[in-house]
This record gives structure tokens, C-alpha cells and sequence, in this order.
């Protein structure tokens, strides 16, 4: 038997201001699902770049081998555009140590802040989104609750309006006016796990990228010291294998 309730009865009998909260739910749920499918595409390519320039990282002679490809091929992921970062910035510090403000404080320092300004970046980079999708988490639901009161508030002087309170009068109207707290969560679900699956990704990015910057200026460092200590060669070139392996140990963790 036709009742003549349902979603379509529930968008017809709704007023302005239900409206109003229905098309703000859907802006949240497409701007949060936008950024879901976007990041997470983003994120699965990153990782894949990344791990192939890792790899491929470990796989070269020295230092100077890993500039002169940057020379010939661009970074397309930040491990190394950090690994540039760092080269650039220990080369440049060697010509300019005495004359440029950056790098006054020594080599280390001046490292030091270009390895942590590339980090800080591609922190701020990866939050883009999250505060999005973590207010459409947070205030989907109570958009959702301030419809249904709304809703029902609406129904209940329908219904007094036409002096029939009994339980299927009421049922129908105040059953529909629930169908916003129910969009309400289907919005805020998705958004909350997305958040904090993000969250967690990024956590675990950083610490890896941060593990990188570390065995990069180790590298870096070990190797200038070594150029400059060139007699005797045995217990510096020694003590630059055991840095570089105990580096490749812990990138591959």
C-alpha cells in the first residue's frame, strides 16, 4: 500500500531553512569526499615515488653522483627534493660561508635549517584539507541534529495546525524530520575516519622523512670531513661505510 512518505514527500513538505541544512550537508559530504579521493590518490603515488627514489638513492657512489643527476632529472617527490635541498645547500655554504648572513652560523647550521624549512614545507603541504574534512567530521552531525529539531518543530505545528495528533500523523512527519540527523552521520562517518587515517599517515610520513634528513646530513657532513682529513684515508673511509650502511639500514625500516 502507497503511503505517500518517503524521501521525495520528506524534500516537499521541508521549508527554507531545511533546505538550507540538506544543501549545506551535501557541500560538506562533496567537498570531503573530494578531498578523500584526492589525497588518498596523492598519497599512494608520493609513497610510490618515494620509495623508488630511495632506492634508487642508496644506489649511487657518492654524494657528487646524486647531483649531478638532479642536474639532469627534476625531483618529483620530496625525499628528493630534500636530498637537492640538502646537496644545494652544503655546496652552497662552501662558497658563500664567509659572505652571505645564511649562512654565517657554520655549515651545520645553515644544513641544519634548510633540512628542517624543506620538512616544516612539506608538513604544512600535506595538512592542506584536514580542517576540512576534520569540521565536516566535528559539525556534520549537530547540522544534522539542528535539522531534525528544526523538522520536527515544523511537523508538530503542521500538526497542530490540522488537529489530528494521532500516532500515524505523528509518526510520519517527525520520521522524516530524523532523516537529517541520519544524513548528518553519513556525512561526519566517512569525514572522521578519513581524518584520522590521514592523520596517522602523515604522522608516519614526517618521522620517515625525518629519519632521511638525519642520514642526509650525516652523509653530507661525514663526507666533507673526510675530503678534508685526506691522510690517513683507513679509519675515516671506515667510519663513512659504517655511517652510510647504518643510514640505508634504517631508510629501508
Amino acid at each position: 500500500m502507497e503511503t505517500g512518505l518517503g524521501f521525495s514527500h520528506f524534500l516537499a513538505q521541508i521549508d527554507g531553512v531545511g533546505i538550507s541544512v540538506l544543501v549545506l550537508l551535501l557541500s560538506l559530504s562533496i567537498a570531503s569526499w573530494y578531498l578523500i579521493i584526492t589525497k588518498s590518490i596523492a598519497n599512494y603515488i608520493a609513497k610510490r615515488r618515494a620509495e623508488a627514489f630511495i632506492k634508487h638513492f642508496w644506489s649511487f657512489d657518492s654524494l657528487q653522483a646524486v647531483s649531478i643527476e638532479f642536474k639532469n632529472t627534476a625531483p618529483n617527490n620530496v625525499f628528493a627534493a630534500l636530498a637537492k635541498l640538502g646537496i644545494d645547500a652544503a655546496a652552497d655554504s662552501k662558497i658563500h660561508s664567509s659572505y652571505k648572513l645564511a649562512a654565517a652560523g657554520g655549515k651545520s647550521e645553515f644544513l641544519t635549517r634548510a633540512l628542517r624549512n624543506g620538512i616544516d614545507q612539506e608538513a604544512t603541504r600535506i595538512e592542506n584539507g584536514l580542517t576540512l574534512i576534520a569540521s565536516a567530521g566535528s559539525a556534520a552531525p549537530y547540522i544534522g541534529l539542528f535539522g531534525t529539531v528544526w523538522g520536527i518543530y515544523h511537523a508538530l505545528i503542521q500538526i497542530g495546525l490540522s488537529g489530528q495528533g494521532t500516532l500515524d500523523k505523528v509518526a510520519g512527519p517527525v520520521g522524516e524530520a530524523l532523516i537529517m540527523t541520519a544524513l548528518g552521520l553519513a556525512v561526519a562517518i566517512p569525514a572522521v575516519l578519513a581524518y584520522n587515517a590521514f592523520v596517522r599517515r602523515n604522522r608516519i610520513w614526517l618521522a620517515r622523512l625525518e629519519a632521511f634528513a638525519h642520514d642526509l646530513f650525516v652523509l653530507i657532513t661525514v663526507g666533507d670531513s673526510d675530503e678534508s682529513n685526506s691522510s690517513p684515508r683507513s679509519s675515516s673511509s671506515s667510519t663513512a661505510e659504517a655511517t652510510i650502511d647504518a643510514a640505508y639500514e634504517r631508510s629501508r625500516q
